[in-house]
């Protein structure tokens, strides 16, 4: 398997471990404050990159070639996250990840403006046809404008630079820099918030809060090794794989089962994805 076969493959667990995080912090969100909630995730993300980096040294993970650029990236995958659980607070899970889906198309803007990336023909028909397949299974569901709905998009244009950013940490540091810095900047960042606004929660609920940040530091380490192997542009019609899985968790969990024009939109998405990692290995092959 090549490095963006590789980049592909943890990208789409990413995607699925983000959907099923947030499909747990919607549900979280009602009852109890933000703060508590990223408070707890960065937590158990902490103990999770210091298990990952252990046997290779935790003290050499710490030390990074662009301290700053870790400090901002890590904050501002906090920030991010602080704004998509807050979204979910105010508006349906489908239509936040609707928004959250231009996401791709500001990554290959920004990959090719900032980190000399080359997005080819192939890689744009992919990413367009991912988002058609986005408006199929949201169909304009967003009639009662308000200002709840700047919330994913500012959380989108966020998430775009923060892969823009990761992906420039991994020309100097190592994977395990990354997720170190990932979990321990955006736990103390937490804690100015989290403690203060504290509710006990039941076993059943601490149960939940656990599995949502394990399945968050699962998705930000996949994150971080698929753009270790592969460059962010190359990654992107992948991330829309995202919405099948906030698609199936619906039926799942909340009992949404998809209509005909969902099952479309899956369709074209799963699709757009397998023609760029089909392209993909073939120009690698052409290459070698």
């Amino acid at each position: 398997m090549n490095r963006t076969a590789r980049g592909a493959a943890f990208t789409v667990l990413a995607m699925l471990s983000f959907a099923s995080m947030d499909a747990i912090s919607k549900w979280l969100v009602v009852d109890y404050t933000l703060g508590q909630i990223m408070w707890i995730r960065y937590a158990v993300f902490c103990v999770f990159a210091w298990l990952v980096v252990r046997p290779r040294g935790f003290v050499r993970a710490l030390r990074s070639a662009r301290p700053w650029l870790q400090a901002g990236r890590s904050l501002l995958a906090l920030v991010e996250s602080f704004v998509f659980v807050l979204a979910f607070r105010y508006l349906p899970l489908a239509d936040v990840h609707a928004l959250a889906a231009t996401a791709p198309l500001i990554v290959i803007a920004l990959g090719v403006l900032f980190l000399g990336e080359r997005a080819g023909l192939a890689r744009w028909v992919a990413v367009f046809a991912g988002f058609i397949g986005m408006l199929l299974i949201v169909r304009p569901g967003f009639r009662d404008l308000n200002t709840a709905l700047l919330l994913p998009i500012a959380g989108a244009f966020m998430w775009g630079v923060y892969q823009i950013l990761t992906r420039l940490c991994s020309r100097s540091d190592s994977s395990d820099t990354t997720l170190v810095w990932s979990a321990f900047v955006g736990f103390a960042a937490s804690t100015a918030v989290g403690p203060w606004s504290w509710q006990w929660p039941s076993a059943a609920v601490w149960a939940l809060m656990i599995v949502a940040a394990v399945l968050g530091a699962l998705a930000q380490y996949a994150l971080i090794l698929a753009l270790d192997y592969a460059e962010a542009s190359a990654v992107q019609p992948y991330c829309y794989t995202l919405l099948v899985w906030v698609t199936l968790l619906g039926l799942v969990v909340f009992g949404d089962f998809p209509d005909a024009w969902t099952i479309a939109g899956g369709v074209v998405i799963v699709s757009s994805s397998l023609f760029a990692w089909w392209r993909d290995r073939q120009l690698s092959a052409a290459t070698a």
